[in-house]
Formats: structure tokens, C-alpha cells, sequence
């Protein structure tokens, strides 16, 4: 049973949300590049929302999952998690608001969340996947140092505008404890 763990950054406060953070939850996930590239319910209702913090909880206790609400000064900025934890690895994944795109917020806030990955947690590995297409998500990979690893066909569930159901095409890449953690610049 691991008690949720606050970090923070120069410019950001990332926590477990909590109830009062599903309406910011609700506002984002309303975004269609969230819902086109992401897994989380097309249409996004309040109660997608008030339903997730509740699983994050249940995340936290059981380890599976690591997940943290970012927050700027402005306010709430996105989601950031490790997923699929163990044997010594996991999955990064995240999103960020719409009104926070574009200020580094994501590189920031993901940065804290493998220096915990590799630091506290001894985790060896973290994966990045992000349906081919989704350049910023590669961006904020690449300013992390992660190492492209190739496409995966058909590789990532995807829910997708609408719910339309199915398999996407994939892209992965992988970061290492041992790896240098400096940008890359892979061609995708």
C-alpha cells in the first residue's frame, strides 16, 4: 500500500487529485486532441471524472498506478502518471490542458515524475507510447531523453472522437535508468 506522494517543481505543484479537481478533470477531457489521443471516454461526462479520482485512489493503494494532477500558478495544467507498474518498469503517460499547452509545463512536470521513477521508486525502465500522430506528446518524449523504439502496429487501444472503439498504430520509446537523460531527436 503506497500513500500518495507529492511532488513539486519550480513552477508547478503535482498531487493525487482529489474531489475537488474532477470539474477541471471534466473542462479538459472535453478537449478533442484529449479524447482523439488518449484512452480516457468519448463523450467525457462529470461523472468520467468524479469516477477517475476515485480509481486513482484505489491506484495509489494497491501501487499499480502512480497518477498526479498538475497545478501552475494559473491552475490546474493536466495529468501526468506511471502506469502499469512493475518488475521493475513502467508506462509514462500524460495530458495536459488545453489553456497550459505550449509552456513546458508537461516536460516539467514529467521530469519530476521520472526523477521519482529512477530515484525513490529504483524503477529500471519507463516506456513512452502515444498514438502515431501525436507530435507534442513526442516533443515533451524527446526533451526527456527517451530513445524511439519504432512503431507498434495496431499497438495501443484506442477510443478515439465519439467512442469509436479499436486498435491504433502505435509509437514507443523507452528511457533507462542508466540512459543519459538529455534530449533527443528521433524522426517520426
Amino acid at each position: 500500500m503506497a500513500e500518495p506522494v507529492t511532488l513539486t517543481t519550480p513552477r508547478l505543484t503535482l498531487r493525487a487529485p482529489v474531489a475537488s479537481d474532477a470539474e477541471a478533470i471534466y473542462e479538459a477531457c472535453q478537449d478533442p486532441d484529449i479524447q482523439y489521443y488518449t484512452t480516457v471516454p468519448s463523450p467525457y461526462t462529470r461523472a468520467d471524472a468524479e469516477a477517475f479520482v476515485t480509481l486513482v485512489d484505489g491506484w495509489w493503494d494497491d501501487g499499480s498506478e502512480y497518477v498526479w494532477a498538475l497545478h501552475s500558478p494559473e491552475g490546474f495544467a493536466g495529468m501526468v502518471g506511471l502506469h502499469k507498474i512493475g518488475d521493475g518498469g513502467s508506462e509514462l503517460g500524460f495530458w495536459a490542458a488545453p489553456e497550459a499547452r505550449g509552456n513546458g509545463y508537461m516536460t516539467e512536470a514529467a521530469r519530476a515524475v521520472l526523477d521519482f521513477a529512477f530515484g525513490p521508486m529504483r524503477l529500471e525502465r519507463v516506456t513512452w507510447r502515444a498514438v502515431v500522430g501525436n507530435r507534442g506528446s513526442a516533443r515533451v518524449a524527446q526533451k526527456l531523453g527517451f530513445q524511439f523504439e519504432g512503431v507498434q502496429r495496431k499497438g495501443l487501444p484506442h477510443h478515439g472522437i465519439g467512442g469509436a472503439h479499436g486498435r491504433t498504430d502505435g509509437w514507443m520509446a523507452g528511457l533507462l535508468s542508466t540512459d543519459p537523460r538529455v534530449p533527443t531527436n528521433w524522426e517520426i
